[in-house]
């Protein structure tokens, strides 16, 4: 092929390219449209008045801030942010510490019956959460759990997903590394805590984050453990006030609630959107 023949063909390569690029960020653009836009109805929702809670207009008229004074004020919304945010920092330290430990052992040390413990510790994963309810309730029944901060969290303080994601990042550990340690004569705490622990904080992040986001937006156990408004989470909050929903003010403060419930989540995202981006991306690698 000649010299001349093979510029239109590089030309047109490049046009393609350029136009199927320019295909792909508009079909972006238009799902991020589609995802984003009933998160800014809901938070606009929550800034109008009784009056414009029907409109059509996304935005309101006349922001106002009644809605969250009311939200503070006259319900037991800050009993409910404060009981979800215990419940997650909570099952989030346990997991953290009780996982990463699970899967070092697992990982780095040679014992009878590991590979069968590791299988049984699998097989949870593939148990449905629907059908732990029961024995949940009746353990939480026969140790006084029931409508206390025990009983929601039991179920989360230990997570078989974590053991499996650490303990797959710990093997990846050079197990010279802490030969050469405890030639040094450090102790397995101390390998475990100044030199494992720092080499997967990738996984770390990325375990704190899962588990802060399932324990935050856990609804089914704590609707069964919990009796009282005071001890509702957020999510069973929201549903008591979706239940009665009979007239505009309610929904007014449903949009309320659900904008003030997602905050804290932005807030970690904002804070933490690098060890977040680099955890999903390695565990995706692993």
């Amino acid at each position: 092929m000649s010299r001349s023949a093979a510029w239109p063909a590089s030309r047109a390569a490049v046009h393609w390219k350029s136009s199927a690029s320019w295909i792909s960020y508009i079909l972006l653009t238009l799902g991020l449209g589609v995802m984003v836009f009933p998160f800014l109805w809901m938070i606009s929702t929550s800034f109008k008045t009784l009056d414009e809670i029907y409109s059509l207009s996304l935005f309101p008229s006349r922001f106002t801030w009644e809605n969250y004074a009311t939200m503070f004020r006259e319900t037991p919304f800050p009993a409910w942010m404060l009981n979800s945010l215990y419940i997650a920092v909570i099952a989030t330290a346990s997991v953290v510490v009780f996982d990463s430990i699970t899967g070092y052992i697992l990982a780095k040390f040679s014992f009878w019956g590991k590979q069968v413990i590791f299988v049984l510790i699998l097989s949870t994963l593939m148990v449905p959460t629907e059908m732990l309810i029961i024995p949940w309730y009746l353990v939480s029944s026969s140790l006084n759990g029931m409508d206390t901060y025990w009983g929601i969290l039991f179920p989360g303080l230990i997570s078989g997903f974590g053991i499996f994601l650490m303990k797959q990042f710990m093997e990846s550990l050079p197990s010279e590394l802490l030969d050469a340690a405890r030639i040094d004569g450090m102790g397995e705490w101390g390998i475990f805590l100044r030199i494992a622990v720092p080499l997967v904080k990738p996984a770390l992040a990325t375990l704190c984050i899962l588990t802060f986001l399932g324990s935050w937006n856990s609804f089914i156990w704590p609707l069964i453990i919990t009796q009282s408004e005071e001890m509702f989470t957020i999510p069973v909050g929201m549903a008591f006030f979706s239940s009665e929903a009979k007239d505009s003010s309610n929904w007014v403060q449903i949009m309320t609630g659900a904008t003030l419930s997602v905050l804290p989540l932005v807030i970690l995202f904002l804070c933490f959107q690098k060890q977040i981006i680099r955890g999903i991306a390695t565990t995706g690698l692993k």
